[in-house]
């Protein structure tokens, strides 16, 4: 009976499953992606990841031990020279079961196992590219480059002078001088030119003009 007994058996006796399962730990540590069913996937990923975290502690007792459930030098010595430099600061997780479509032979549920820090689609580098590159309101490349150009028309200094000039200056400064140079021949225009009346002549002078 398989009372408690959770792992799944894969329909295999206990010398062919261990085979299977070391066989397909070799694989993911040689190739870091391995195609299979989603149940020797699920089983793999429980087979794997203490053999993983065992590679992080690089020791003669580890090396040993990991070798006994591999069987295999060349994943041993990949283990514990380049993924356990990946791996370090993980604290565990470090397979990804990615499902796919169905096995058209039987029909049975097939799936990727990966180990994570080796997948640059996923990653973390990839999630901050895309960050970056995201933009949170458009506009076109002409609306920014008209605007630095505006602001540099006025610069600091003309602003505080005309902050500080008096009202009656700004005035003055703000009146259009063609309008008064118009205006002043005008007014010179209208005002006619008036003679001057002749003086009566006096009694004296009537007299003396009527003696002659």
């Amino acid at each position: 009976m398989r009372h408690g007994k959770k792992h799944n058996h894969l329909g295999r006796t206990t010398s062919h499953r261990k085979a299977m399962l070391s066989n397909m730990a070799t694989s993911l540590i040689l190739h870091k992606r391995i195609t299979t069913t989603l149940a020797k996937a699920k089983a793999l990923r429980v087979y794997v990841e203490p053999i993983l975290t065992k590679g992080k502690d690089d020791t003669t007792h580890s090396r040993r031990t990991v070798f006994s459930y591999l069987q295999d030098k060349d994943a041993t010595t990949i283990l514990f020279r380049e993924i356990a430099e990946k791996i370090a600061n993980r604290p565990g997780g470090y397979t990804r079961i990615v499902k796919l479509e169905n096995r058209l032979g039987d029909n049975a549920e097939m799936a990727i196992i990966e180990l994570v820090d080796y997948n640059t689609v996923y990653g973390t580098d990839a999630a901050q590219a895309a960050k970056k590159s995201t933009r949170r309101r458009g506009g076109s490349g002409k609306a920014k480059t008209d605007a630095p150009a505006a602001s540099a028309a006025v610069t600091p200094a003309d602003e505080l002078a005309v902050a500080e000039a008096p009202v009656e200056d700004i005035a003055v400064a703000e009146a259009p001088v063609a309008k008064a140079e118009v205006e002043a021949p005008v007014a010179e225009e209208a005002a006619p030119a008036v003679e001057e009346a002749p003086e009566a002549p006096t009694a004296d002078e009537e007299n003396a003009e009527k003696g002659e």
